[in-house]
């Protein structure tokens, strides 16, 4: 016979993993989401997915030590942490290249309302960051974070050794798959900028009694909304679409 108890050592280590991921995944680690909201998301996820996770050979949890049970607790911790970490790199990278975008067009000076973070962010960052957010839960991809962590207990079995090499080389890979895809997606925006500023500065050397630099900003900043107006949406096709497959195959 199945006894509850047996199970709620277990449970509480699932709910250690999931809420350590939480802590980090996109839009529901906002500052703008109460902590009593992320909370209950994350103890409604770890009993919903115990029973899937949790089989008889977990039962002997229950039997651990104080020192082992706070060596488990830790480790799977850190590991959820390490997966949480892995999905935010993406959109810490999407929300550097609303920033660099927006010092490209003249814009980076405007200050807006931070959105996922209590830094302030320029007008056009803010804005990328707030489409961003709304396309994660939009694209379903939400969900497919919660796929992965289940699928996760498959490579990382709970009550496993915290592999902090593995973990960090899946960080890398992370940093480096984003950070490269932002600054091919926003490279039309970086070559504009230096266009418009190289001719510009030649028109400064050419006729000094001109202020070029106050002529310059109006056109730069219409240039760059006219390209943001044309470019953004396919830019953010292009992210989402590497982002899901990185998620799926990962």
């Amino acid at each position: 016979m199945i006894e509850l108890g047996d199970y709620v050592i277990p449970t509480c280590l699932v709910f250690c993993r999931i809420g350590g991921a939480l802590l980090l995944i996109p839009g529901m680690s906002s500052a703008r989401v109460p902590i009593q909201v992320r909370l209950f998301i994350a103890l409604s996820l770890s009993l919903a997915l115990a029973p899937l996770l949790l089989d008889e050979s977990h039962k002997a949890f229950s039997e651990l030590g104080a020192a082992q049970l706070a060596r488990l607790i830790l480790t799977e911790t850190g590991i959820g942490i390490l997966l949480g970490l892995t999905v935010r790199v993406f959109i810490s990278a999407l929300q550097f290249m609303g920033s660099a975008i927006a010092m490209y067009i003249g814009m980076g000076t405007l200050p807006g309302a931070p959105i996922s973070d209590d830094e302030p962010q320029a007008a056009l960052g803010a804005f990328i960051a707030a489409v961003a957010s709304v396309l994660f839960f939009v694209l379903d991809l939400h969900l497919l974070v919660i796929r992965g962590l289940v699928e996760a207990y498959h490579v990382v079995p709970l009550g496993s050794e915290f592999d902090a090499r593995s973990g960090l080389d899946q960080v890398t890979k992370a940093l480096s798959r984003s950070f490269f895809l932002v600054l091919q997606i926003s490279g039309p925006f970086l070559a504009y900028g230096v266009i418009i500023n190289l001719l510009f500065g030649l028109v400064n050397k050419m006729v000094p009694q001109i202020p070029a630099y106050f002529i310059s900003i109006p056109f730069l900043i219409a240039g760059g909304l006219f390209l943001s107006y044309f470019l953004l949406s396919e830019l953010m096709s292009i992210y989402f679409a590497v982002f899901r497959e990185f998620i799926v195959k990962g």
